[in-house]
């Protein structure tokens, strides 16, 4: 048996080692952990370009959050983009990417691109959900405005070198794997060297009652007996000091094997310690633009927002100073030529009313496509001060450089409800696409131009109107009314729809919306040599003169929604919204 001094040295040493084991253990998670973030900058010798790309991957590098400090100088904008619009913007212009971190985490991955020496401004681009302005300096902590996945683009004014001081604070993924182990194994090893001198003990105790001298047919020894054993037996005695001195070998043996583990475990949590994830590629932009249709919203509620009150405003400045050169940067097509010749009808004919005032709020509903490339269409219904209904306000963007303009407006037909449209996006159609509905987009259109010019229409029963809203029955009635009338001159009318300014989208139902944009002419001849027909004060304007004996056509830019119902349906088209106006007037 091991003697109780070797025993107890024996024990000490498991101790001790048990204690170095845990407190290697317990400093893997406390002083010697490592740092909780770490900082990459990027290089001094990037070559200088107009703008800087911040590939999306970064935003969760390590599972993220990341935190920019940027320095420049003077003025710049940092601004945030869907992965695509942010290539889309940046187009053929000179860039840098940062695309990762290099493999010891302290520089970033900067790519440079060669192109075009400067770029429009984007600090005011639609395509932005957000922007923060900074002169200097700048911290950003990225996070996400909506799911889905987000660029950054750094600039000064476009003209100027974007600022290359960049440096990026993101989580640190060093992980101390032996931490858990050592603090398990360094418990097992301070309990077992806690419990070696009694277990030796009671193996002595064990080794010592077996068959001897004083025992008489194996019978069980006396506690008496047992405890003269050590000086009636003094071979034995000497026998197991022999065993004794072979024993300090063995435990001499067991703390060097023990020490050595802990200083293996110990050496590999400074390893674990050091070592670091290293980024994954980010794709490319022919990955990010490889489908039209993401699934993503062309924009988002804050840009919708943002988008509406800067339209709304343009209009508004417009509207009051009859100024159609103020309506140009958010104002286009149809809605732009109606309101320049409203102001020019209003700057001589002070009775003429004024058109529909557009509202940013309230928001009733939007549609929002999910199709990516351009132009990119967005629908509005909005009700505020002077709407007496609410408006549907048609806004497209031409291209990525391009803002939203509003190219034309129309009152919601009182009586008629808005179709519900799937939440979040909604996919696009072409016009000429009829798929699973009754009728193409351009059918449709083509149908209410019919039911405009035709009392007898064939789509009289398929294409139908609220009895509250008698737009197509008025505009039958008023036509009616003015052959009936007009016994010195012949009038035709005709309605049309233009090509290249219909919009269709998909309802919840699986049915579809369609915005557009008819031409009407209201001819008049008259009748006999010397008959003369008479122009309204408005309509002279344009015209020149009030009286002609030769002719006139009168001309109006009708803004029109109809919904369409899915394949199968036994509803008819319904008109949802309509107004014209009034755009030019001449004489043969």
């Amino acid at each position: 048996m091991i003697g109780i001094s070797v025993r107890l040295k024996t024990a000490v040493s498991l101790v001790l080692i048990g204690l170095l084991t845990l407190l290697a253990g317990i400093g893997q998670l406390t002083f010697w952990a490592p740092s909780e973030t770490v900082t990459a900058t990027a290089p001094g010798d990037t070559k200088a370009a107009p703008l800087t790309v911040i590939d999306s991957k970064l935003r969760t590098l390590n599972g993220g959050p990341v935190k920019f400090t940027i320095k420049g100088d003077g003025n710049f904008v940092l601004a945030a983009g869907r992965p695509d619009d942010v290539e889309a913007w940046v187009g053929k212009t000179a860039r840098n990417k940062v695309t990762g971190v290099s493999d010891d985490n302290k520089a970033l991955s900067v790519e440079h691109a060669d192109g075009e020496a400067t770029a429009p401004s984007p600090a005011a681009s639609d395509l932005w959900v957000s922007t923060e302005n900074a002169s200097g300096e700048l911290e950003y902590t990225w996070n996400p405005p909506a799911g889905g996945e987000w660029s950054l683009l750094l600039a000064s004014d476009g003209t100027k070198a974007a600022p290359s001081s960049i440096s990026m604070t993101f989580p640190n993924n060093a992980t101390t794997p032996w931490a858990a182990p050592l603090i398990v194994i360094g418990i097992l090893i301070i309990v077992a060297g806690a419990a070696l001198p009694f277990v030796g003990r009671l193996l002595s105790r064990r080794g010592s009652g077996g068959d001897g001298p004083g025992d008489a047919g194996g019978s069980p020894v006396p506690d008496d007996h047992t405890a003269a054993i050590p000086t009636q037996a003094a071979p034995t005695v000497h026998h197991n000091q022999g065993d004794a001195t072979r024993g300090p070998g063995k435990s001499l043996r067991v703390s060097a094997v023990a020490a050595a583990l802990a200083a293996v475990l110990v050496g590999g949590t400074a390893v674990g310690a050091q070592a670091s994830k290293t980024p994954q590629p980010s794709p490319s932009a022919s990955d990010a633009n490889a489908g039209t249709d993401s699934g993503d919203p062309v924009v988002v509620d804050a840009q919708l927002k943002r988008i509406l009150e800067q339209v709304a405003s343009a209009v508004a400045a417009g509207d009051a100073a009859k100024d159609a050169a103020k309506l140009q940067p958010r104002v286009d097509r149809m809605e732009l030529q109606v309101r320049t010749q409203n102001y020019k009808i209003r700057s001589q004919v002070g009775s003429y009313e004024a058109r529909m005032p557009v509202r940013a709020s309230k928001l009733l509903t939007k549609v929002v496509s999910s199709k990516r490339e351009w132009p990119r269409t967005v629908v509005a219904v909005t009700q505020g001060d002077g709407n007496v209904v609410p408006q549907v306000l048609t806004l497209v963007q031409a291209g990525p450089r391009e803002n939203y303009k509003l190219w034309n407006s129309a009152p919601l037909q009182p009586g008629t409800s808005f179709p519900s449209i799937p939440a979040g996006s909604t996919s696009a159609l072409a016009p000429g696409d009829k798929g699973d509905l009754q009728f193409s987009g351009k059918d449709a259109l083509t149908g209410l131009a019919d039911r405009l010019n035709n009392p007898n229409s064939a789509f009289k029963d398929k294409l139908t109107e609220s009895s509250s809203s008698p737009y197509i029955s008025g505009t039958l009635a008023y036509q009616a009314d003015t052959v009936k009338n007009g016994a010195n001159g012949t009038f035709a009318f005709s309605h049309k729809p233009v090509d290249g300014d219909t919009q269709v989208f998909r309802t919840a139902d699986g049915g579809a919306l369609v915005i557009g944009r008819l031409e009407f002419a209201f001819d008049g001849t008259p009748k006999a040599e010397g008959d003369k027909l008479v122009l309204n004060e408005d309509s002279a304007v344009f015209a020149g003169g009030k009286e002609t004996s030769t002719g006139m056509v009168l001309n109006f830019a009708e803004s029109v929604a109809v919904y369409v119902p899915p394949a199968g349906s036994k509803d008819p088209m319904r008109l949802v919204a309509a107004t014209r106006g009034l755009v030019g007037a001449s004489f043969k």
